[in-house]
């Protein structure tokens, strides 16, 4: 059966349609579709781009992640599949410039952490090869630079610190790093790790009480100094302040349906933009003020395809635009502000 989404406006023309229609032709049948019409008015702040990539054919395989270096204007996407390039590298305008496939076996999450002086990408690998189970930096050019837990061998252990099936990170320009460990593994826990990857502090393990985690599947930090984690098993997003470790509150009266599988901030800090994989929608929820964790509240949303099952996300820290990753659709797509939401960013 075929399903219509109309908005308000929609609503009106339609229902005007149909008493033309029945004056001019008798009534309309209307046996195979079935029309939800909403009347709830939400801000339109995206659309999508259907100019990126300029070439879709790129996509080889399931597209798991992506990564933007809003430095350079770059975007990295990692897929999954057998005898194909596991990196691709595009521009922001979407044109390819190259791929690579050293040591990574299968990719689940991907960061993109530059400066002037470097070019890093960041990727966790949960794969059962030599390179599994680990979190990896790299150059731009897919060389090999660092590793972090024990290649090969998932675990619990902090030292030598183990990974098991690490889900994703998030790189401050400090160089400080956050890693929620596992998506479905051993572990249950958020990490951070100083710039050269001494364990600042650990929470969590198995569990539905605060700062216990079922699949934490995606981390971000905001500019107040909190870190917020997708705890997608239990439905819900749970909030750390940064320094400490100290558990600040959870959002779930936005997930009773689905629990969150990404999460990044807006560049100016408005929003959180939030992604649930198998609803295949993206959700815009207002960020709280310094100071408060408050409640949830959905300010707007992306409705996707049936299917298309939106993974994990990233958000142009200079221009706003949300890139999708969409391991049904097997493919990355780009969304852009508005015109009208465009001026709100800085530079």
């Amino acid at each position: 059966m075929a399903r219509f989404w109309v908005c308000a406006a929609g609503a009106g023309l339609f229902l005007a349609f149909l008493v033309l229609h029945s004056r001019f032709c008798g009534p309309p049948v209307l046996r195979n579709f079935a029309f939800q019409i909403s009347w709830r008015t939400e801000k339109i702040l995206y659309r999508l781009d259907v100019g990126w990539p300029k070439y879709s054919e790129y996509f080889t395989g399931t597209t798991f992640c992506v990564a933007v270096d809003s430095l350079n204007g770059l975007v990295y996407v990692a897929q999954r599949g057998d005898n194909i390039p596991k990196v691709l590298v595009f521009t922001e305008d979407g044109f390819f410039l190259r791929s690579w496939n050293y040591t990574v076996d299968t990719p689940h999450g991907i960061f993109a952490a530059s400066t002037l002086h470097e070019q890093s990408v960041w990727i966790t690998d949960v794969g059962s090869g030599s390179y599994g189970h680990t979190v990896k930096k790299y150059n731009s050019f897919g060389d090999l630079v660092q590793i972090l837990g024990t290649p090969g061998k998932k675990g619990t252990g902090l030292n030598p610190l183990q990974f098991d099936n690490p889900a994703e990170l998030y790189v401050e320009d400090t160089g400080d790093i956050y890693i929620v460990d596992g998506d479905g593994g051993l572990n249950n826990r958020l990490i951070k790790l100083s710039q050269d990857f001494m364990i600042l502090w650990l929470r969590g393990e198995n569990g539905t009480g605060p700062a216990k985690f079922n699949i934490p599947h995606s981390v971000t930090v905001d500019s107040a100094g909190r870190v917020w984690v997708a705890d997608r098993g239990n439905k819900r997003i749970q909030v750390f302040d940064k320094d400490t470790g100290e558990w600040l509150g959870t959002w779930n009266n936005c997930f009773t349906e689905e629990g969150p599988s990404s999460v990044r901030f807006s560049p100016d800090g408005q929003y959180l933009i939030v992604a649930q994989l198998n609803l295949s929608r993206l959700s815009i929820l207002a960020a709280p003020p310094v100071g408060s964790i408050g409640d949830c509240s959905v300010i707007s949303t992306i409705q996707l395809a049936d299917q298309v099952l939106p993974h994990l996300l990233e958000v142009d820290r200079k221009t706003g635009a949300i890139y999708v990753a969409e391991i049904g659709a097997k493919q990355v797509q780009k969304y852009t502000p508005l015109n009208g939401y465009v001026s709100s960013f800085g530079s």
